[in-house]
């Protein structure tokens, strides 16, 4: 390692936005996963994508060059699915999401209709989120159900820009319900604790790598790990005038996280 204050022993890396965006690799992606599987420093894949399961994240890494295994990703799905079978045991539940990860919440009672539920759980947003299920979600609340989302990301980063994600949706019912919904991926501290238990590391000697600054870097400061921002996906040179901490180190893309580890020499 380049020194003490880099030492590190784990790494967790965003997906989109750091090593693809529309499941395109970065430039320096592929190299960056394979060096550090090179030097032995355990990492996953710790994302808050909810449009595929974690076999199909497998794949989708696997065409873009990037060496990746089932067990190596921590995603927002199957973060959802260990919450519910925990904290909602058998209740039923309501799923809006974009994309099919079914095969992730296999063990949760799923109903089609938000009247249904006692549990109401939102995942990233497509053209699944119209006006009407919103509606219903936003009634479903208000008598009773549970609120849970997968994440409140704002937006997501596509080849043509930035996309419009659940987050803006979250908070518009929240607002509505007065019912502040159980975040469970980025940036809740569960979420990085479990990322941090998995790799069996201490979390002041982990770092998250990631293009959002609340969610990745934000979200694992204050969890105790170390975040690293890179310049690549959604990020805005604005997000270095934001509030809050400043990221621990801000790289030009994830393909130069092997020298900022001292990998490369």
């Amino acid at each position: 390692m380049a020194g003490s204050e880099r030492a590190v022993e784990g790494v967790l890396l965003d997906i989109d936005g750091v090593l693809t965006v529309d499941w395109r690799p970065l430039p320096g992606a592929a190299d960056a996963v394979a060096a550090l599987r090179a030097a032995a420093i355990p990492f996953r894949f710790c994302t808050n994508t909810t449009s595929r399961t974690r076999v199909a994240l497998t794949v989708a890494l696997e065409a873009a060059g990037i060496g990746a295994d089932v067990d190596e990703i921590l995603s927002a799905p199957v973060a959802t699915a260990a919450h519910l079978a925990r904290h909602h045991p058998g209740r039923r539940c309501w799923v809006l999401t974009s994309g099919d990860v079914g095969a992730d919440l296999e063990r949760v009672a799923l109903v089609e209709r938000p009247e249904d539920a006692e549990v109401v759980v939102l995942g990233g947003a497509g053209a699944e989120f119209s006006y009407e299920l919103l509606d219903r979600a936003f009634r479903a609340v208000l008598g009773g159900a549970a609120f849970v989302v997968m994440h409140r990301n704002l937006t997501w980063k596509v080849t043509n820009g930035l996309a419009l994600d659940s987050g803006a949706f979250v908070l518009g019912l929240e607002a509505a319900t007065g019912v502040s919904p159980t975040v469970i991926g980025k940036p809740s501290t569960a979420f990085y604790g479990a990322a941090v238990a998995d790799l069996g590391t201490a979390a002041a000697r982990t770092v998250m790598v990631g293009d959002d600054l609340e969610a990745d870097v934000h979200g694992a400061q204050a969890s105790g790990l170390r975040g690293v921002l890179v310049r690549t996906g959604k990020f805005r040179p604005s997000d270095l005038q934001r509030p809050g901490p400043p990221p621990d180190a801000v790289l030009s893309s994830v393909a130069d996280l092997p020298a900022w580890l001292g990998l490369d020499g």
